[in-house]
């Protein structure tokens, strides 16, 4: 049974930083897809980062949305079986609850790709 459990998130100004963390447990890290996924206030779901794992979790490859490029980085720590997302530069239009989820046959920002969801964890960016 696969378990995603978000951590990290906090209250920060702007231009600030946080670290979210999601741990996978019940995942295997050889291959998949993880991605961070928020949702403001009133609006949808939106991916902000992914990583594809390929050969065995021997390499991988990540992708970010044209609102984060530049200041989010998502990556994984096999050891301990953790997405993080760095966010940097934070804007007031970051604020929302930010959920880590798992794929295990495709990748992308399409919600329905995606079998298994954490519960979120709010960011809020204050001025």
């Amino acid at each position: 049974q696969v378990q995603l459990v978000e951590s990290g998130g906090g209250s920060v100004q702007a231009g600030g930083s946080l670290r979210l963390s999601c741990v996978a447990s019940g995942w295997s890290n050889r291959g998949g897809c993880l991605a961070w996924f928020r949702q403001a206030p009133g609006k949808e779901r939106e991916g902000v980062a992914r990583i594809l794992i390929g050969g065995g979790g021997t390499y991988w490859t990540t992708y970010y949305s044209d609102s984060v490029k530049g200041r989010f980085t998502i990556s994984q720590d096999n050891a301990k079986n953790t997405l993080y997302l760095q966010m940097n530069s934070l804007k007031l239009e970051d604020t929302g609850t930010y959920y880590c989820a798992a794929a295990r046959w495709s990748c992308g920002f399409d919600r329905s790709l995606f079998d298994y969801w954490g519960q979120g964890t709010l960011v809020t960016i204050s001025s």
